[in-house]
């Protein structure tokens, strides 16, 4: 769960850090004349996605009538897609020079890691790809509530020698690194960040800015807190930009998937690979189905064979949720095959096949892309499973002809991939000469 600035900030004063005079959270512009303004104050869009500030999302109103432009304008904006429907206002701060800090969780080890730089601001991604030399890393291997004094002393010392302005507010900077430090370990986060943190020309460390994500999995002990802001713990709201379009629409559906390409609607494929989508039965073969498709493709196809999700239809999907499932990587741009599999435990192969089918044959009705899928079903229900899936190829073949579906054990799952792989091969170069799906 991602929050609002405005919501982390709340928590970040909780924990003894220092913020901006936070004036009002608004919708429209009639409720400037309602807020207390005392000029100049910050405009912010309130959006769950990075990047505000180069995109127009965040700027300084001097007068009256500058705010009333900003937020007008602002509220119009849309960012990386994304609309804005509120806003933050809060006071200005004179800048003397901005920091950047955060405490995370690196994914590789799954450390806890303070990082900072003497260079904050919207550039710090640059900095960091090109000075690394400007940014201070450190991780804590033992887990600890409380940031060890002498690691918050070392972050200060590399903050100072890189900015000895900073030398007059060492005591500030200190206390903040530890906080934040305890916002991350108390509210069992996965992120907390603060860029910029800003020193002022008055000497005031402020947390201009403020990104809390927390863990999903926390929520239930963190509710008490969230509640206390107005939040309630079984909301679910993540930042839209860690999400593809795809993850976002199967979220919205409610089944986990996860793109293994990056961008995929702006993805370049490469003519001689083949990118495979994946239907599994369940997380665990989700798994084993991305091992096994590279492990085919190695094996017998040169390393040419790239799968391109994770998906997980989780126990019991409805037939709208299976149809669901297919749409997506049939919409997919980069999809050449989709390899599917229904060990039918928890789930009825009865409903897969019948989604599966309802899937093909409402986009052939829609004139909608459509590619090869290969399979095999097995377990609950396999008998009615069976029943009308021959039915439905006698019925409506033309829609069904890509369709190919092993019932039973009678070929083990690799093979089955395998043959999907071939024909998928075999498709995509009649495509290429012309010959057509």
């Amino acid at each position: 769960m991602k929050l609002y600035e405005y919501e982390a900030k709340q928590i970040f004063e909780k924990f003894g850090l220092t913020i901006p005079k936070q004036i009002a959270v608004i919708e429209t512009t009639e409720e400037l004349e309602f807020s207390n303004l005392n000029f100049p104050i910050m405009i912010k869009a309130m959006v769950l996605i990075g990047g505000r500030g180069k995109a127009g999302g965040i700027k300084k109103a001097d007068n009256s009538d500058e705010a009333k432009q900003i937020v007008s304008e602002m509220l119009d904006l849309t960012i990386h897609g994304y609309p804005i429907d509120k806003l933050l206002l809060e006071e200005a701060v004179d800048i003397a020079s901005e920091i950047y800090l955060s405490v995370t969780t690196d994914p590789a080890t799954f450390d806890v890691v303070i990082v900072t730089s003497a260079s904050g601001g919207i550039d710090i991604e640059e900095i960091a790809r090109t000075k690394p030399e400007e940014i201070w890393k450190n991780s804590i291997l033992d887990n600890s509530k409380i940031l060890p004094d002498l690691i918050a002393q070392e972050a200060v010392d590399f903050l100072i020698k890189k900015n000895p302005d900073l030398k007059a507010v060492d005591d500030q900077l200190k206390t903040t690194i530890c906080s934040l430090f305890s916002v991350f370990q108390q509210v069992e986060a996965k992120v907390c960040e603060i860029n910029p943190l800003i020193l002022t020309k008055d000497n005031k460390i402020i947390a201009a800015d403020a990104k809390l994500v927390l863990d999903d999995n926390s929520l239930y002990r963190q509710a008490p807190m969230l509640k206390s802001i107005s939040i309630d713990p079984n909301s679910k709201r993540h930042d839209v930009s860690e999400q593809t379009q795809f993850e976002a629409l199967a979220y919205k559906i409610g089944f986990p998937y996860l793109d293994l390409l990056n961008e995929p609607v702006n993805f370049v494929k490469e003519e001689d690979k083949l990118y495979v989508g994946l239907v599994p039965g369940g997380a665990g073969y989700g798994i084993f189905s991305i091992d096994e498709v590279v492990n085919v493709g190695k094996r017998y196809f040169d390393g040419n064979v790239i799968p391109i999700n994770f998906m997980d239809s989780g126990g019991g999907p409805s037939l709208s949720k299976v149809a669901d499932m297919f749409h997506i990587l049939m919409d997919h741009p980069a999809a050449d095959l989709i390899i599917t599999s229904r060990f039918g435990g928890i789930s009825s192969c009865d409903i897969f096949i019948q989604g599966l089918i309802m899937s093909l044959r409402d986009r052939f009705m829609k004139n909608k892309r459509m590619i090869p899928v290969f399979g095999r079903m097995v377990g609950t229900d396999l008998a009615a499973a069976k029943a009308f899936f021959e039915r439905a190829k006698r019925e409506t073949p033309e829609p069904l002809k890509d369709l190919h579906i092993i019932i039973g054990n009678q070929k083990i799952m690799a093979d089955v991939i395998k043959d999907g792989i071939e024909y998928g091969f075999k498709v995509k170069k009649e495509i290429k000469q012309g010959g057509g799906n």
